[in-house]
């Protein structure tokens, strides 16, 4: 089994391939399989990747019913940790219970996937035995889906072509340069997150960069470190 370092390495390889992610995620943690998915109106509701049919249909579960452990943790920005889903349950799902009971699942843990304030998705993981993550593997597992974020959202992008900027570097624009600035202030995030962050809300306000970034210095726009999205005095 790999350590840590190794499976950071491993995700830091596997920019544009979730497959590559989830494996790693198997690879490290003492978890049967794991996915990676998109939660809600910014990038829509998919799994990017799946390792096995199990956690699929997992991630398919939870989408229909609009319960479990994803949507727990995309809403508290925190893991979910269900180590023991049949003998000592932490949470209520009734609908999303009911229909796990036949798969086989006995423990089942989530991470979301965000970037500053920005609410992307979750990675899901299962295990076939009652499985206790521990403080330390929760904590790695925590990091590793930074990692896992900042790729989904950078391909995201990418795909959209949303960036206005063409090939030019994060900083090429001084006002870009400026707004991040402001931006690191206002949320505490570092300077790769607060591009990130700009990227995304341009992407779903379909602007430019250049925008955004005078909005942020005009003031006309905020970003805040509670809650899934900005304020706006346009």
């Amino acid at each position: 089994m790999p350590d840590f370092q190794q499976a950071a390495n491993a995700l830091s390889r596997a920019e544009d391939d979730p497959a590559a992610m989830t494996q790693a995620l198997v690879d490290f943690l003492p978890v049967s399989g794991a996915s990676v998915s998109t939660i809600g109106d910014f990038l829509g509701t998919e799994t990017l990747a799946a390792s096995d049919g199990v956690i699929a249909r997992i991630d398919e579960l939870q989408f229909d019913l609009g319960e479990g452990p994803c949507w727990d943790a995309l809403a508290t920005l925190q893991p979910v940790i269900e180590p023991d889903l049949e003998g000592r349950p932490q949470h209520s799902w009734p609908a999303f219970s009911r229909a796990l009971a036949d798969h086989g699942v006995a423990a089942i843990f989530a991470f979301p996937l965000a970037v500053g304030p920005l609410r992307i998705g979750a990675i899901d993981l299962y295990a076939i035995t009652p499985t206790p993550l521990g403080e330390e593997r929760t904590t790695e597992a925590t990091a590793l889906a930074s990692i896992i974020s900042r790729h989904v959202l950078r391909d995201a992008l990418r795909s959209a072509g949303s960036d206005g900027q063409g090939a030019a570097g994060p900083y090429s624009r001084r006002a870009v340069h400026q707004a991040t600035g402001f931006v690191i202030a206002q949320c505490g995030i570092s300077a790769e997150d607060a591009h990130l962050l700009m990227q995304g809300h341009a992407f779903a306000q379909g602007l430019s960069m250049d925008e955004i970034a005078r909005d942020v210095i005009s003031g006309r726009l905020t970003f805040t470190a509670t809650g899934t999205t900005i304020g706006d005095s346009r």
